[in-house]
């Protein structure tokens, strides 16, 4: 379990430059150069303060310098540290001697802290801390100008960083599971003649044109599809229930008619697991729960209740 005591967010380098080095060598890179090493040490704030302003720097922002200089040097290694880089956010401790460097400081900081374990851009389950993934109200840090400040989303960072659900998603999961399973119950309970019609709608929104009838006496499928964008032609065979016997024989069918691009097979009831051979990507098999999420996710909950109602 990850716990911290302080979190800082760090940017390494103006515009990030330094970042490369810094996670690259598992360090953490600071500039502030006009202040000494002797004078970060002694962590006297108003000693600091006075040295910028004579330096040139107004009080405001000479208060604010001394405020980074003294968090880099003192926060102990009980200080979590973030920062974003390669569209992820990374983390890690660091130990709490800093080294003051001579080297080229267009590639790293005038001083730097040597982190503990490296740092890491996933979670304790191993899963990658992406940008694009997290909550704005953590990201939003990284749009800070200066160079260290307090990470207000702290709560939020340790549960991510832990691995461990937001309370509210788990709440929204649980809900949606129970109502997937209440919307196949309805599925299964419409009339056999509105289950094609609600398939036909799916298909419709997904940006296929049928180009036949529904159901009726065709010998093969119930319904021939076209894909305007791909050119693809597909078929698909509605079915209220159904085994892998009925499964298999249709995809055998289907494959005689040496006619579609795509075959999917919808069964709101099936008879056990209707699987497919792994190689087979052109077949597309809807059924049970998997089915529900679909019409969920089309926004087809309503309609199906009306039906049944």
């Amino acid at each position: 379990m990850i716990k911290a005591q302080d979190i800082r967010y760090i940017k390494l380098g103006p515009k990030g430059r330094w970042a490369d080095a810094a996670l690259s060598r598992n360090e953490l890179h600071f500039g502030y150069g006009k202040v000494t090493h002797d004078l970060a040490v002694a962590a006297d704030i108003g000693q600091i303060r006075t040295a910028l302003v004579a330096q040139g720097r107004d009080v405001q922002a000479a208060t604010r310098d001394a405020r980074e200089v003294i968090d880099f040097y003192h926060l102990g290694s009980e200080c979590l540290w973030i920062t974003f880089a390669r569209d992820h956010l990374w983390w890690t401790f660091a130990d709490p001697e800093v080294i003051w460097l001579t080297q080229d400081l267009k590639l790293v900081g005038e001083r730097i802290r040597k982190s503990i374990g490296g740092w890491k851009n996933t979670d304790l389950n191993n899963v990658p801390l992406k940008i694009d993934s997290l909550s704005t109200r953590l990201t939003k840090v990284a749009g800070y100008r200066r160079t260290i400040c307090n990470v207000e989303a702290r709560e939020y960072l340790l549960r991510r960083l832990n691995g461990i659900e937001e309370p509210i998603v788990a709440k929204s999961a649980a809900a949606r599971n129970t109502l997937i399973d209440v919307l196949a119950e309805s599925i299964a309970a419409l009339h056999w003649k509105d289950f094609e019609t609600l398939i036909d709608i799916v298909f419709a929104r997904s940006g296929w044109n049928r180009v036949s009838a529904i159901g009726g006496t065709q010998k093969t499928v119930d319904m021939e599809l076209e894909q305007v964008t791909t050119g693809e032609v597909a078929a698909v065979q509605v079915k209220s229930v159904a085994s892998q016997k009925t499964l298999d024989e249709y995809v055998e069918r289907v494959d005689e008619t040496d006619r579609f691009d795509r075959f999917f097979f919808v069964c709101h009831s099936p008879k056990g697991d209707l699987s497919i051979p792994s190689e087979r990507r052109d077949i597309h098999v809807w059924a049970g729960r998997d089915l529900a999420a679909t019409i969920l996710k089309m926004g087809l909950h309503d309609w199906v209740i009306e039906k049944i109602a």
